[in-house]
């Protein structure tokens, strides 16, 4: 049933938010120069394969750094600060969840180095295919902020953050039902708490 609603819904929101993505894609175009309005980067996927996920860029083309974002960072263009405060940037992945790599609600997908480093129990969080938003996405939507107040972003992420995730993942995994997900997803859309 998860597999159908996802298949669904990410063609229903692709066919509806068309005009809009055309119109991100063509603003980032315009006010990012120089590279593709498309960011595309190697995820960490069900049973820790990697796919390729897309979203809108949202930081200039020679950046280079931790793949921990924090707010108010020089890489990330005026444009890509609103794309990222209300999630637009994550739009594009849609496309990753009608094909199959993605699903609505799960796990937010890491980058190498997270995800494919989990072991013993933490590692059942892995059998889920990665989603757009979950628990873990609404209790840190605002990550970037949270990491801007502390003094090394890195290791609180890393020691505080990243092993919370795991936990509500894991919690996800344990207790995920069809209703569940479909609160999550309101939850996302009006921007409140799970």
């Amino acid at each position: 049933m998860k597999q159908l609603f996802d298949t669904l819904m990410s063609l229903l929101g692709l066919i509806v938010l068309l005009p809009l993505l055309i119109m991100i894609f063509f603003l980032v175009y315009i006010k990012m120069p120089g590279g593709s309005p498309l960011f595309i980067q190697e995820r960490i996927g069900k049973k820790g394969k990697l796919f390729k996920m897309i979203k809108f860029r949202t930081m200039i083309v020679d950046q280079s750094g931790s793949s921990v974002s924090i707010a108010g960072e020089s890489r990330i263009t005026p444009l890509g600060v609103k794309l990222r405060k209300y999630k637009i940037d994550e739009l594009p992945a849609l496309w990753n969840v009608l094909k199959g790599d993605m699903s609505i609600v799960g796990p937010r997908p890491d980058v190498p180095g997270y995800a494919d480093k989990l072991d013993g129990e933490d590692r059942l969080i892995l059998k889920l295919k990665p989603g757009i938003t979950g628990p873990a996405s609404l209790k840190y939507s605002n990550e970037e902020e949270i990491l801007a107040t502390v003094d090394n972003p890195i290791e609180y992420n890393n020691k505080i953050i990243y092993p919370d995730k795991v936990k509500i993942n894991l919690d996800y995994y344990y207790n995920r039902t069809f209703i569940g997900d479909i609160k999550i997803i309101i939850n996302t859309v009006f921007r409140t708490n799970y």
